[in-house]
């Protein structure tokens, strides 16, 4: 599992809002968790479909990650990202928790994130 390499292709597809480049990245039997209180998006085209709805009205972009907490199969990592959304500054922070398929795939996302109105730098520390 090359988890670098995973997150700065994640980071590009979110940069770019390529469901095309995101979806790739997970296997084909993946689940999606982008919320712990409702079902998972399932499969590439779960994450594909979820990917073209989400990002439609995004803009500006910008992806940081602090650093990854990893073993053989699984990784955690907090992310911070700065986008507009239809226009309008927003902040997300979150953390990704992966499980890994023996190809490097990812086969469970689970994230949590908060938002924010305007585009919030991380505190002092933050992804340390």
């Amino acid at each position: 599992m090359d988890i670098d390499r995973w997150l700065a292709d994640y980071k590009k597809a979110w940069e770019d809002r390529d469901a095309d480049a995101a979806a790739a990245l997970f296997s084909e039997d993946a689940l999606y968790r982008e919320n712990p209180y409702e079902e998972p998006f399932r499969g590439r085209q779960g994450v594909h479909d979820y990917w073209t709805r989400v990002t439609a009205t995004q803009s500006d972009v910008d992806v940081r990650y602090g650093t990854v907490i990893a073993n053989t199969d699984r990784a955690a990592v907090e992310w911070w990202v700065t986008l507009k959304n239809d226009g309008a500054d927003v902040t997300l922070a979150g953390e990704f928790y992966l499980l890994f398929d023996s190809a490097g795939l990812v086969r469970d996302l689970r994230e949590y994130w908060h938002f924010g109105a305007g585009a919030i730098e991380p505190a002092p520390g933050w992804g340390e």
